[in-house]
């Protein structure tokens, strides 16, 4: 059963989702409080979450830097790169954009109508279930029977890149990206990213692509987020090799992979 965790303090906003949810079949766990959700997430009971839907207001805490606490916490297995959605009343598009560098997947400015953000969560999974059955590509001739037949085998089966950078693995179940046989530790946003970045390595993205590529509901405005995702990115991958430029910046145009 798909497992939410919804952070709200407001009882009647949160009751309204519980009875929206559980319409969809899915199980809801409520927290109206920032300080019990790493508790929770450290428990049995998180163990089969399938997003977090999080207000960005809470009494005891702000929903940001609570999204950058989960993100950033290595002990919280498997839950670092879970989908989170902000539920927030502010309208300041630099509200907006903080949360999504912060590491969230999407948002809901209230007010909001429970179906969208129920949509909004199907999106996101739709979006990873799309990844996930992609076929490998940019392989070496060398490489290419086996890969073809990595290509074919089933959904949810690891997926395998081969570039100029290196061989790069992608494991759906858990949403794991390797490259030279590291973990990447990027937010669900930041993989959606990379992933699309690998299945083109020779196509220019601009930034409204990119953002449409990880967002069913991109609002353009917010394009230059792209800038602040492609920064950690590479933050990231300097850590595995700083000695190779694996995404290259086309001024006024957008970014690309390296060459094929």
């Amino acid at each position: 059963m798909t497992h939410i965790l919804l952070v709200e303090d407001d009882p009647a906003i949160a009751m309204s989702l519980k009875v929206t949810c559980k319409r969809e079949g899915w199980q809801i766990t409520w927290l109206d409080n920032a300080s019990s959700v790493l508790p929770m997430l450290h428990s049995a009971e998180a163990q089969d979450l399938s997003a977090i839907i999080l207000d960005v207001g809470l009494p005891d805490g702000d929903g940001l830097s609570l999204c950058q606490q989960i993100r950033h916490t290595p002990d919280i297995d498997g839950l670092k790169d879970i989908p989170i959605i902000f539920l927030t009343a502010r309208s300041d598009e630099v509200d907006r954009i903080l949360g999504l560098e912060m590491g969230g997947d999407d948002y809901c400015a209230k007010p909001f109508s429970p179906r969208e953000l129920v949509a909004r969560l199907k999106a996101i999974w739709r979006r990873e279930q799309l990844l996930s059955q992609s076929p490998t590509s940019h392989t070496t001739e060398a490489n290419d029977t086996a890969n073809t037949a990595s290509s074919n085998t089933m959904s949810g089966q690891a997926l395998t890149f081969e570039c100029q950078s290196g061989i790069w693995h992608y494991q759906p179940l858990n949403y794991s990206l390797m490259w030279q046989e590291q973990k990447l530790e990027l937010s669900n946003t930041e993989r959606n990213i990379l992933l699309t970045l690998l299945k083109a390595p020779n196509q220019v993205f601009s930034r409204e692509q990119l953002l449409s590529a990880v967002s069913d509901y991109p609002d353009h405005r917010l394009a230059r987020t792209i800038d602040s995702h492609i920064k950690s990115i590479r933050k990231q991958l300097a850590t595995v090799d700083a000695s190779i430029d694996v995404i290259h910046t086309h001024r006024g145009l957008g970014y690309a992979l390296c060459p094929a």
